[in-house]
């Protein structure tokens, strides 16, 4: 978003005397007075939020002597030009702003350059001769002569060229191309435009001496997004809703702007981060109002009759309304406004999401006939092309029900196996059962989709139906097992999961490929189940050479799923972090941030990620991902998310909103009838309150989990008993810890041990035998080898949360533990002290001013600058330095000049506009 640009015109100077008052005012050259304003760099706001991973010296960017930000309007590239200009004002470099116009002729733009380099470097006499002679030189010999002049400064200059694409022809390309072909060492260009303004930079990318930054690189990412809502809304907004603004806008800058500047001023954010969210009301048409009525009548017409689609293809939407110069508008478009996102080398593009939907409003106010027609043209093409499961839902919605029936059958067994599953439930709402029982690929592809959510016994009825047909073979009975088996899973049934699956485990009567990479991944699953986490990863490994494809990205995403629990079940965070962030990152890319698996795939980083000691970035993964979870997660998924962001609760202060959130996961356990989970919710309220040493509703809190674990109703298989043991030991044994009886507390920590042993529970073996050390030491017996050993494995495995999450005491000793062996551990860090609550800070004193580094001003020149701003007089000043009067006087001539100063306020004031003083805060 840009920001706005100073109306400061600097045309008349006042050279400072020697006492540093002012002489009479001499007049500047006309044509400088006119070029100031566009080599003025524009002010940074107050709220302008520093992108970290775009900072100027990430390495993609620092190496290269020229970077082009290219990007519709209202994706932020002034913003992070400014960004970048601060940045490299504070490493010492000159930099040189030039905001580009129509009216940049090649002589212009040379002058332009050269009273640019003046302002930023503060040499005054910078180009004298080459301004003398632009009249007559010919166009790429003035810029030659600047960029020679350049090179004999010895200074680090960075050029910042804006609004690029309003240079005229004659400049740009061929002027600037010239420039950017030609820097000398000690310059480094920037160019930011919009659209597809040809600079001729792609040799120069090619051989890495070019970088080019996109509009999918200047979206904001969720982090940001939460950074910048905070900055704005203070704590009245929370990550989920930061999140749920974040999906809405897409990360377009200027759309987060402008729901922002609409939802600080409501009394309650996050409802109107809700309304944005779910595109209702008349907000998401109030802030693209003015965006869309700025378009032509026929543009507006235009996006109206193709918003009823997802995608946008030059052909598609030539059928659509019948319009020959499709192609050259949806290029325009894209290239003029944000509504349209190209697909990365493709001719396919998508219309941003709050704009397709206040189209689609329009779009709905049609005349009957004209929607029914172009919904109808859209579902041939569709299904011309292939796209079937489109092309049967706008069919559907043409009245064209038959055909609508044919196309689902056949693309939502497709969509299913690409992980496009809500696709397939939604459908689902729409078909008759008669339909379906016409249909039995149909009823395939919905059992699948049934099958991994909560409505595991709606896919059983599903399988048993297929089943009773009379053409069943034994591929379609294997397939119905595979079915039957992911629904067990889904209802926390592990013994009936192997059941169902253990007769066709060495032998699929298959040969689909698709089908056979979900057999490996049953195989991983149950060696998982069965406490063999290495073996599962050896299954997965094997797999990972067959197949290619969208169907087996998905399929492979499972197998991702599988090695990145297996990791986290042995306590393997530090490998989790390091494995799993880029699947996390393409399973969102592909599948999109809140489709099931990736949320599963989330919630395994972000237990990892807070094991690591990094709260924030585990409560983003998780945002706005519970809903998504507690209807089509795993239970170990939902078990992970709900337990991470507890413990991120807890360690910031709020034990309330923890036990909660323990509470919310128990309430979703019962609803799917997941009672393994209800006892692992009120083990870890056990655990909550032991902390405290409350034994009383510990003491309570056992007895629930011992009656709901009494009742007939559990299953009883020995896969599913041993780990629900698990819970129930730790709840004991943090029960004996509250009463502070050490005796039984040892007893019961040993047997849960055993238990996590043999389930080769990693992580939880180490907590318990960190506890059982801090139970000796309680009881008056040597821990302490018992502790060491804790700590050196937590080391290894990068658990630095572990020991303070188990218990504060045992956090303290153990922190204690690690300083005294004199080792650098994680255990011993930081980390493991009681975090101070969100929000708190360490008072501190208001800074004073400070000048910031840079090579325009010597370093006496910085030292009286800064004395300067803190309103000190000359004698004053030269008592600081040790200097005399006459010295500070010449250093205060030299800043007038330098910076077109008149007035000791000016010169600040100047300083401060130019990046070179930073305010005091």
């Amino acid at each position: 978003m840009k920001t706005n640009r100073s109306a400061r015109i600097v045309g008349l100077s006042r050279p400072p005397r020697d006492d540093g008052t002012t002489a009479a005012i001499t007049p500047r050259s006309g044509a400088v007075s006119e070029l100031i304003l566009k080599v003025t760099p524009p002010r940074a706001p107050r709220d302008l939020l520093v992108r970290r991973r775009l900072t100027s010296d990430d390495a993609q960017l620092s190496n290269r002597p020229v970077t082009v930000v290219q990007a519709p309007a209202g994706f932020g590239k002034t913003s992070l030009l400014v960004q970048w200009r601060r940045e490299h004002l504070a490493r010492g470099a000159v930099v040189a702003w030039l905001s580009a116009s129509a009216g940049d002729d090649p002589r212009r733009f040379v002058e332009a350059l050269v009273l640019a380099v003046r302002v930023g470097s503060g040499r005054p006499a910078f180009g004298q001769t080459l301004l003398e002679n632009t009249v007559t030189a010919p166009e790429l010999e003035g810029v030659t002569a600047w960029l020679a002049e350049l090179s004999q400064t010895a200074l680090d200059i960075v050029l910042i060229v804006d609004d690029a694409e309003r240079l005229p022809p004659a400049t740009a390309p061929g002027v600037l191309a010239y420039l950017l072909h030609n820097p000398p060492p000690n310059l480094r260009v920037v160019v930011a435009a919009r659209g597809e303004l040809d600079l001729q930079v792609d040799d120069l990318v090619a051989y890495g001496q070019c970088v080019r930054v996109g509009a999918p690189v200047l979206q904001f990412t969720l982090a940001e997004t939460i950074e910048l809502a905070r900055a704005r809304c203070g704590g009245r907004v929370d990550a989920d809703a930061c999140a749920q603004l974040h999906e809405s806008t897409e990360g377009w800058p200027l759309g987060l702007q402008l729901a922002l500047a609409a939802i600080e001023r409501s009394p309650d954010p996050r409802t109107a981060i809700r309304a944005v969210s779910a595109h209702s009301g008349n907000l998401p048409e109030y802030l693209l109002g003015g965006l869309l009525s700025n378009l032509a009548a026929d543009d507006a017409e235009f996006l109206t009759r193709v918003a009823v689609v997802d995608h946008l293809h030059p052909d598609l939407c030539r059928t659509l309304t019948g319009t020959a110069d499709a192609a050259e508008r949806l290029a325009r478009l894209a290239r003029d406004t944000p509504v349209l996102i190209a697909v990365e080398e493709s001719e396919w593009l998508r219309m941003h999401a709050l704009a397709r939907d206040v189209l689609r409003g329009r779009f709905a106010a049609l005349p009957a006939a004209e929607q029914g027609e172009i919904q109808a043209r859209a579902a041939q093409w569709l299904a011309d092309h292939g796209l079937l499961e489109e092309a049967a839902r706008q069919a559907f919605e043409a009245g064209q029900r038959e055909l609508a029936y044919d196309l689902a059958e056949t693309g939502l067994y497709d969509a299913m196996i690409r992980g496009r599953q809500a696709e397939v439930l939604d459908w689902l709402d729409r078909l008759p059962d008669a339909e379906i029982d016409r249909r039995p690929r149909l009823r395939l592809a919905a059992a699948w989709a049934l099958a991994l959510s909560e409505r595991h016994e709606d896919a059983e009825r599903q399988v048993v139906r297929i089943l009773e047909r009379a053409d069943v073979d034994d591929a379609l009975r294997y397939e119905c097992a595979l079915i039957r088996s992911g629904a067990a899973y889904y209802a926390d049934d592990p013994d009936r999961f192997v059941e169902i699956f253990a007769p066709w485990v060495d032998a699929p009567p298959v040969r689909d490929p698709w089908l056979l990479r979900t057999h490996t991944n049953r195989l991983a699953h149950r060696a998982l189940l069965m406490g063999e986490p290495a073996e599962a990863r050896l299954i997965e490994e094997r797999a990972r050479l067959g197949g290619s494809g969208p169907a087996f990205t998905f399929i492979g995403r499972w197998g991702d799923f599988v090695v990145g629990l297996s990791r986290l079940w042995e306590g393997q965070v530090r490998l989790v972090d390091e494995t799993m962030r880029s699947v996390v990152a393409d399973a969102e890319e592909t599948l999109g941030r809140r489709a099931p698996l990736t949320c599963m795939l989330a919630s395994v980083l972000a237990a990892a990620v807070w094991e690591r000691d990094r709260p924030d970035e585990a409560a983003a993964l998780l945002a706005n991902r519970l809903d998504v979870l507690e209807r089509a997660g795993l239970p170990e998924t939902l078990l992970l998310a709900y337990r991470t962001l507890a413990r991120v609760a807890a360690a910031g202060g709020g034990e309330h909103r923890a036990l909660d959130l323990l509470e919310s996961m128990h309430a979703a356990s019962v609803a799917r009838k997941l009672p393994r989970l209800c006892v692992a919710s009120l083990a870890d309220q056990v655990r909550l309150h032991a902390r405290r040493f409350r034994p009383e509703t510990c003491r309570a809190l056992c007895a629930k989990i011992d009656e709901l674990l009494a009742r007939d109703d559990l299953p009883r298989g020995k896969l599913w008993q041993r780990s629900v043991e698990v819970w129930r030991a730790l709840a004991g044994a943090n029960a004996a810890i509250a009463a502070q009886d050490w005796p039984r507390a040892i007893q019961t920590l040993q047997r849960a041990g055993a238990l996590a042993e043999a389930l080769n529970l990693g992580r939880v073996r180490i907590e318990i035998m960190a506890l059982r050390a801090f139970a000796l030491d309680r009881n008056a017996e040597n821990g302490l080898p018992l502790l060491q050993e804790a700590i050196n494995l937590a080391e290894t495995y990068g658990l630095a949360r572990l020991f303070v999450d188990a218990h504060p005491a045992l956090g303290d000793w153990a922190r204690r533990a690690g300083a005294a062996t004199g080792g650098a551990t994680d255990a011993s860090r930081p980390g493991l002290a009681p975090r101070r609550p969100t929000g708190m800070s360490a008072e501190r004193e208001p800074a004073a001013p400070r000048v910031l580094p840079s090579m325009v001003l010597t370093p006496k020149e910085r030292e009286v600058l800064e004395l300067l701003a803190r309103n000190l007089s000359n004698k004053e000043i030269a008592l600081a330095m040790e200097v005399g009067e006459e010295t500070v006087k010449w250093h205060l001539k030299n800043l007038f000049g330098k910076l077109s100063a008149g007035t000791r306020k000016h010169v600040v004031r100047r300083a401060q506009l130019l990046g070179l003083l930073e305010a005091a805060a």
